[in-house]
């Protein structure tokens, strides 16, 4: 595998997704992250979802300087699901990377996640990730299990996003279900129901951005995009999806919190 000689090869390159809404805070850090990477073989496809804001400009400034940022936007606010899908449509890249627009990467993600992907031979990765607050201070880590298979996917998504890769070689561009939120699960669920198993690193190669409004901290506020991933990504009747939402997400998410606070004691 080659690590970073840009034009290298069509099969080389890492698309990396980024949706982007009213992000002008952290969007520039997002972009010199990826900026930094020892790997340099990739392409950076932001689609904004409408912004009100500078997002569109901050992103503009970065394409002029470097051909590899590509900005797109859509007509007309959708959700980021459609944004990354429009993201994925465009996509060149044999590897599908996926960064959200107040994350960041520590300069050797990519090369140290391919050539892990490399030596497992496998079509889905991820990592360990640290958290940090809406200032960018560090607050903690999420340590990912070191495998992951559909069945246990289908109890509760344990792949940050900011930390995927997948290899569309064997089975093409999978998109994102067209849903508000949760998408990136049903994403997983989609890919692994044909390649059956994603390892993950435990080195921590990404920060995520918690913001204290963000529905994603709320999980009851989730509840009902929890069951539209069991209904419309796995086929479930609504009552095989509530079903499985309180006696196989609830207890492994609790246990994964749990996890998550013995580890940052």
């Amino acid at each position: 595998m080659n690590l970073g000689i840009v034009g290298t090869g069509y099969t080389d390159i890492v698309s990396i997704i980024t949706p982007s809404y009213n992000s002008s805070p952290f969007i520039a850090q997002t972009i010199e992250s990826i900026l930094s990477q020892t790997y340099t073989n990739w392409e950076l496809l932001i689609t904004d979802d409408c912004s009100t804001d500078d997002t569109c400009e901050i992103v503009a400034c970065y394409q002029q300087r470097d051909p590899r940022v590509k900005l797109f936007r859509l007509e007309r606010n959708s959700g980021a699901g459609i944004a990354r899908n429009h993201s994925l449509q465009m996509a060149k890249g044999r590897y599908i990377a996926f960064c959200d627009s107040d994350d960041r990467w520590y300069p050797e993600k990519l090369e140290k996640q391919l050539a892990f992907m490399e030596e497992k031979g496998c079509v889905l990765s991820y990592t360990s990730y640290m958290t940090c607050d809406g200032n960018g201070v560090i607050r903690g880590i999420v340590v990912c299990d070191h495998r992951v298979d559909y069945r246990s996917l289908k109890r509760d998504d344990g792949i940050g996003c900011l930390t995927a890769i997948y290899d569309s070689s064997l089975y093409g561009k999978i998109y994102l279900p067209n849903l508000r939120k949760r998408q990136d699960w049903g994403l997983w669920l989609k890919i692994m129901e044909k390649c059956k198993v994603a390892y993950g690193m435990k080195e921590p190669l990404a920060i995520y951005r918690i913001h204290p409004n963000s529905i994603s901290r709320n999980k009851f506020s989730l509840i009902g995009y929890n069951i539209a991933v069991y209904q419309h990504v796995l086929g479930y009747s609504l009552c095989r999806a509530y079903l499985t939402f309180f006696f196989g997400f609830l207890p492994s998410y609790f246990w994964k919190k749990l996890r998550m606070y013995l580890v940052n004691l």
